[in-house]
């Protein structure tokens, strides 16, 4: 086992020298091509070091900034059943929820999932002409990244959480299906240890509305993105008025209020889109959006007219947008 470990990291290591070129997190300036465990920023003196194959690209005091988000959201995590012991879990995902525990929500990465890699990604790759160089942000335990290199696509994973059930960590169950296997980055939104234009698509991966400013995040995507390239914001809920994303918001910190002791609100984070902001975004970036709609079935597009019948607060709906720079 420890052979295997010490193969794939080596792996991980080539293949990251190979075609990733990185950006000191703290001063971004240029970084040199890491070794085999570190990379050292020759302005700052940054050191990127990578431990069980992940590379820590949150400095210290952004450490520190997050450390009560990352404890009330792992905590939140293992209490909803995140995770299992068994590598076949996370190889069923997310087609499959083999713990039981929140297979609604995975029927609707499926279908996210499903629409992505059939009506948006296919005309990129014709486009190019050839498999995509993809950024995975908000990507979790790293099941995207996953099937996109089953695809046949270049993946990087990003996300702050790097625990072994549900965070970066898990992968490991990945990586040792793959050959090469995908690199794995330990970053947060707004400050990616990526030399500009690396990626094809940047793809925020149920996480955009983690974001503590629309705009900064997604002008730090497109920062990673080549000419002509795309960032797709998936899974993130939509309103047709602010005053129902603000009532979601505050019912669920009642709620996690309620179960856990505290309402996990560490973050300023946006939490939802309505038309508004996504014109705002639009306006400030220059760029276009395409919006398409997939279908999760007839119960799911029910819930706005019992709602209404009820009269409930209007319910989330997820849309997939697509965001281009103008030409």
């Amino acid at each position: 086992m420890n052979a295997l470990l010490s193969e794939l990291r080596g792996l991980e290591a080539a293949v990251l020298a190979d075609w990733l070129h990185l950006r000191c997190p703290v001063c971004t300036q240029t970084m040199p091509a890491p070794g085999s465990h570190s990379a050292t920023c020759g302005h700052c003196g940054y050191e990127l070091a990578c431990k069980d194959g992940i590379w820590n690209a949150l400095p210290p005091a952004r450490e520190q900034y997050y450390a009560r988000f990352i404890r009330e959201y792992e905590h939140i995590r293992s209490r909803e059943g995140r995770g299992s012991l068994a590598a076949a879990y996370y190889l069923a995902l997310p087609f499959r929820d083999l713990t039981g525990c929140n297979s609604q929500q995975w029927r609707i990465r499926a279908r996210t999932f499903n629409y992505v890699q059939r009506r948006i990604l296919p005309g990129l790759r014709a486009q190019l002409k050839r498999p995509l160089d993809v950024l995975d942000l908000g990507a979790g335990n790293g099941w995207l990244s996953y099937r996109l290199s089953l695809l046949g696509d270049r993946a990087v994973a990003v996300d702050l959480m790097v625990n072994q059930e549900d965070g970066l960590g898990a992968a490991r169950h990945y990586i040792a299906q793959l050959r090469p296997p995908f690199s794995r980055f330990r970053a947060e939104l707004d400050r990616l240890p990526f030399a500009d234009e690396q990626f094809d698509c940047a793809i925020f991966n149920a996480s955009f509305h983690y974001s503590e400013d629309y705009e900064r995040t997604l002008r730090e995507a497109f920062r990673c993105v080549r000419p002509g390239g795309a960032v797709v914001i998936a899974d993130t809920a939509w309103y047709s008025r602010a005053e129902s994303g603000e009532q979601m918001v505050a019912e669920r910190r009642a709620a996690f209020l309620r179960r856990y002791g505290f309402a996990s609100d560490a973050l300023n984070s946006q939490e939802f889109l309505t038309d508004q902001r996504l014109h705002r975004l639009e306006v400030s970036l220059g760029i276009r959006w395409e919006v398409y709609q997939p279908c999760y079935g007839l119960g799911w597009a029910m819930r706005p007219w019992v709602a209404r019948f009820k009269r409930r607060r209007e319910p989330s709906r997820f849309r997939i947008y697509v965001a281009r720079e103008r030409a």
